[in-house]
């Protein structure tokens, strides 16, 4: 009970600071271009793992996925994506090493409590699968339809509901903004 009064003592001066502050320029909260590349990798790793354990023939290793946030003064992520895709058939796994760019907008969803990334627009693209090493233009639609499923499902970070900070930006309508290098939590108009 005595924690239940402090979460909303917590959530009321909050408010009252958001309120006091004007809602535009409100933002005690930001993620940066590392802590989103370390949720994504870790995200990936958890899909791959689940596909798996489903029995999807197809696993996901990312090596490395380098996010830049507002290039150019643009509201967009823009991220380097460097793994392998593995098809697992007859016994022997067949590694195809593949390097995406794509760009997108990050959107906040209060129900899931996380950032996607939506509006997906591929910039760049490349495979080396030891027979074939090149641009993936013959394959772009699929791939760009995989890649966009799974960033559909894959958020690219979540509010951790144990952080009380977190918790309490959950609870207000909140939105996110895009500043060089970082995401801002702000109020939602």
């Amino acid at each position: 009970m005595n924690k239940l009064h402090l979460s909303g003592l917590w959530a009321l001066v909050l408010l009252a600071f958001a309120l006091s502050s004007g809602c535009a320029s409100f933002s005690p909260y930001s993620i940066s271009e590392g802590e989103l590349e370390k949720h994504l990798q870790n995200a990936v790793s958890d899909y791959d793992r689940n596909q798996l354990k489903r029995g999807s023939p197809l696993s996901l290793n990312l090596d490395d996925a380098n996010i830049a946030l507002g290039p150019d003064g643009r509201d967009v992520a823009v991220i380097d994506l460097k793994g392998q895709v593995a098809l697992n058939a007859l016994m022997t796994k067949l590694p195809v090493d593949i390097a995406l760019k794509i760009e997108g907008a990050p959107v906040y969803d209060s129900k899931e409590k996380a950032i996607f990334i939506r509006r997906i627009k591929l910039l760049e693209s490349s495979v080396d699968a030891g027979f074939f090493k090149g641009d993936l233009g013959p394959v772009t639609d699929k791939v760009m339809a995989v890649v966009a499923q799974m960033l559909e499902t894959i958020p690219v970070y979540r509010l951790d509901e144990s952080n009380t900070a977190q918790r309490m930006f959950g609870m207000l309508p909140t939105d996110v903004r895009v500043a060089p290098g970082r995401l801002e939590f702000v109020m939602a108009d």
